[in-house]
Parts: C-alpha cells; structure tokens; sequence
C-alpha cells in the first residue's frame, strides 16, 4: 500500500473509546493525563509489559489507561509510534510480505476500511475487526476472519492468534496466489458483518 492510500489506523468507534478512556482520566483516577505521565517518567522499569504491571501493582491502573498513559510519557516505545517499522519488521520475509500485499490488495476497495499495525498481524476493521493476518515462521502467513469455519472447507478454528475474538475462522496461506476469489468472497462477507 502506498503512503498517500493508508486509511486510518483507528475505528471511529476506538478513537471515541480512546477518547473516553482520556476524558474520565482525572475522574476516575483523581489525577490528570499530565500528572500520570509525570508518574510514569519515574517508573523504574524500561519494558513496556514491565511499566504495565508496575502501574497495576503500585497504581491500581489498568492496562489499557497505562497504555495511554506511557505511550504519552514514552511515544518512542509505544508500538503505535512507528507503525511502517513495525510493519517492516514483522513482514521483513518476502514472501510472507507478498501474501499481506495480497490481502491488502483483495480489502483495498472496502468502503470504510481501516488498517492497523499491531505488533504481530496487520488488522483490518470497518467498525469491527474482521481480519487480521500474521507471518508464521518460516515463510506463509496465517489469515484470521470474522466468519465461521464452516464457511469454506479450508478453515480452521484460531489457537492462540492474539487477534480479535471475533475472529472465529484461520487460514493458512503459502503463497500471495492462495488469496484467491473466494478468499476475496471470505474477506467480503467478514467485513460486511463489521
């Protein structure tokens, strides 16, 4: 995908939540964004899992508000920061970046579209996820959907894919040909559930 076709990496429903989560800070919390980034700065640990766990333990905030809070303190660490890196990094096989071309290809005309690099697959959302793909070692990749597996023989129930639940359907892709029409048909009927 070029740099000018990227769509947004983010639903109008997650910014709204993100907003949200912003908003309620200082009520929920009796502290402002600001304050808990100047919290975060004093944080002992270097790894953001680490910051995480130590936000909960000696903070009582969760994940997902010390997600915001040390992406705000730390943006150089937040895996959102430099999506075109992390995409390069996590598809660095050619080959397996081709099948992701692929696939990009086949959702590129999808009304509303939203891609989103995450740190191990490419998601695609409307305003739901319905697909993601991730690289498997050693070449091919691993298509998630947001279809039953028994809507195409090929598919397979996801085991530990670390995407949407959502996706209810996995299929494993060999090569950039795999995504054939009715894999194109599958992607379709994904994100018109979305």
């Amino acid at each position: 995908m070029s740099q000018a076709a990227k769509p947004s990496s983010m639903t109008s429903r997650q910014e709204k939540w993100f907003a949200s989560i912003t908003e309620s800070m200082e009520r929920e919390t009796g502290k402002t964004l600001d304050e808990w980034v100047a919290i975060a700065r004093t944080c002992p640990e270097t790894k953001p899992a680490k910051r995480k766990a130590w936000f909960r333990e000696h903070h009582g905030i969760g994940t997902n508000r010390a997600s915001i809070i040390l992406g705000k303190a730390f943006p150089e660490t937040a895996h959102w920061a430099e999506p075109d890196d992390l995409r390069a990094k996590l598809w660095a096989d050619p080959g397996s970046r081709a099948i992701l071309e692929a696939v990009e290809a086949a959702v590129a005309g999808f009304p509303g579209l939203v891609s989103a690099q995450r740190k191990g697959f490419t998601a695609f959302s409307k305003e739901f996820q319905f697909a993601s793909v991730r690289p498997v070692k050693g070449g091919g990749a691993r298509l998630g959907l947001a279809v039953e597996p028994a809507a195409d023989p090929r598919l397979g129930v996801p085991k530990n894919e670390g995407w949407s639940e959502r996706l209810k359907a996995v299929l494993p892709l060999s090569a950039p040909a795999d995504v054939d029409d009715r894999v194109k048909d599958l992607l379709k009927q994904a994100c018109e559930r979305s």
